[in-house]
């Protein structure tokens, strides 16, 4: 995985339990761990696949509930990625996941740290071009050593630092503001179009529409 992840600016990561799938942007030098999966794409359009209601409504069909619904559920490679029938969008439909896929990330990013918030900071320190930190360095010598300036996020004071604590990606699904619904409507209404699906379709005939798909791939 981390051959895989090395070439990339960024990957896509979901934690393996929780009760809302969420899926986010991650970077280096940032190491998923044994909660997280990681996938090695860095497109929008795949990002927005794996984010909308059919995605969701068959990792939920076949993955593995940790109790009741309500504590959420595990998200299995083999069983909800590796058997996901993908859509097969026309240029236009996938440039159209793509949109909304940026904007319900970027509509996120800004709840997440309002720019009236936060403050760019820059951390200097040693590195080199064989470290984690390698895209950060600058100035390097004959040994490929450098200096590491890497951007953060920082609150601009202690009164803002504790808003910013309770401003989480789980808080935020368990609000689910009108904005961000909106957001997942379109993204779904793109997959969907994709797919050929009425993103008014209840959950268990998306699902059938799923099932049926696999195996039409399967037979031929």
């Amino acid at each position: 995985m981390r051959a895989a992840l090395q070439p990339l600016l960024r990957f896509i990561a979901t934690i393996t339990a929780s009760k809302h799938r969420i899926f986010v942007w991650m970077s280096a030098p940032t190491l998923p761990d044994h909660q997280l999966i990681a996938f090695a794409r860095d497109d929008d359009y795949f990002f927005g696949v794996l984010h909308s209601r059919p995605h969701e409504v068959w990792a939920r069909a076949q993955g593995t509930q940790v109790r009741e619904r309500e504590s959420g559920f595990r998200y299995t490679p083999t069983t909800c990625f590796e058997t996901f029938p993908f859509p097969l969008p026309t240029p236009e439909q996938r440039e159209a996941i793509a949109v909304a896929a940026r904007e319900l990330d970027e509509l996120r990013g800004r709840w997440l740290n309002p720019p009236e918030w936060v403050r760019e900071e820059v951390l200097e320190f040693p590195g080199t071009l064989r470290g984690p930190w390698a895209r950060y360095i600058s100035e390097t010598d004959e040994r490929g050593a450098g200096t590491v300036r890497y951007p953060r996020l920082v609150a601009r004071d202690e009164a803002v630092a504790l808003q910013l604590s309770k401003r989480t990606l789980t808080n935020l699904y368990n609000q689910r503001p009108t904005w961000l619904e909106h957001a997942h409507r379109k993204l779904d209404g793109a997959v969907c179009a994709a797919y050929g699906f009425d993103p008014s379709l209840p959950d268990d005939e998306i699902l059938a529409r799923l099932l049926a798909l696999n195996l039409e791939r399967a037979s031929t």
